[in-house]
C-alpha cells in the first residue's frame, strides 16, 4: 500500500470534515504518561495479523484486547439487549450498524478501569473515530497510538484465501470485495490519525515476531 492510497484527496476531505465534527485538537493523546492507562488501536487490512498482535500485547504486557466481533458474540451469548439487537443483523449476514458496534466498545471500555487496552481493527470509519475520542475522554482516557499494519493487496488476498482453505466465503472474489471495503472505509481513519501525529506504519509482510518488535517500538 502506498502513502497516497491512505492520504489521497478523498481521504483528506473526509478527514477534514471529521475533525470539524469531532471538535478535537490535532493531537489528543496522553503523551505516554506512565500513570495513565494506555489505549492503542491496531489498524490494517484483513489478514494483516491485527488479531495476532493484539493477543501478543495481551499475553506479554497485560493489555485488554478488544475486537468488535468478540464483543458482539459475547453480548449475543449473554442475551443482553445489545446482543439481541446485533443478532438480528448477524443472522441475516448484514453489517451491524455503527451505533451497536460503538455501544459494545464503549461498554467494554467503561469496565476496564485503569487497565491498558488495545482495540483490534476498530474504528472502521472516521465517524467511529470521532465517537471513540469522545468516549475515551469521558472515561479519563486518550489515544496513545494508532498502529497501521500494512500489506500489499496481493498478499492480503493470498492470506485471506489460504488461511481458511475450503471455506466458501474466503475466495479470491470475496477477498477482493473485502479489500475494496477496506480501502473505501478504513483508510480514511488512518489518514485522520496520521494528521494528528498518532499513526505508526508497520510492514506487515514479515513474520509475526518482526512485526511484534515494531509494534512494541511504536509504543515506547
Amino acid at each position: 500500500m502506498t502513502v497516497s492510497s491512505v492520504a489521497g484527496p478523498g481521504a483528506r476531505a473526509i478527514r477534514g470534515r471529521a475533525q470539524r465534527q469531532c471538535g478535537m485538537p490535532a493531537a489528543l493523546t496522553n503523551g505516554h504518561d506512565a500513570t495513565v492507562a494506555s489505549t492503542v488501536i491496531l489498524l490494517g487490512p484483513p489478514g494483516s495479523g491485527k488479531g495476532t498482535q493484539a493477543e501478543r500485547l495481551r499475553d506479554a504486557s497485560g493489555f485488554e484486547a478488544l475486537s468488535t466481533g468478540d464483543l458482539l458474540r459475547e453480548a449475543r451469548r449473554t442475551g443482553s439487549e445489545l446482543g439481541r439487537r446485533a443478532a438480528e443483523y448477524m443472522d441475516r449476514g448484514d453489517l451491524v450498524p455503527d451505533e451497536l458496534l460503538f455501544a459494545a466498545v464503549e461498554h467494554a471500555i467503561a469496565g476496564l478501569g485503569r487497565r491498558h487496552v488495545v482495540l483490534d481493527g476498530f474504528p472502521h470509519t472516521v465517524a467511529q473515530a470521532c465517537a471513540l475520542d469522545r468516549a475515551l475522554g469521558e472515561h479519563g482516557r486518550a489515544l496513545d497510538s494508532a498502529i497501521l499494519i500494512e500489506l500489499p493487496d496481493e498478499e492480503v488476498a493470498r492470506r485471506i484465501v489460504n488461511r481458511h482453505q475450503g471455506r466458501a466465503d474466503d475466495t479470491a472474489e470475496t477477498a477482493g470485495e473485502r479489500l475494496r471495503l477496506y480501502h473505501w472505509e478504513t483508510e480514511p481513519p488512518a489518514a485522520f490519525y496520521e494528521e494528528r501525529g498518532l499513526l505508526h506504519r508497520i510492514d506487515g509482510a514479515r513474520d509475526a515476531d518482526a512485526v511484534e518488535d515494531d509494534v512494541r517500538a511504536a509504543l515506547r
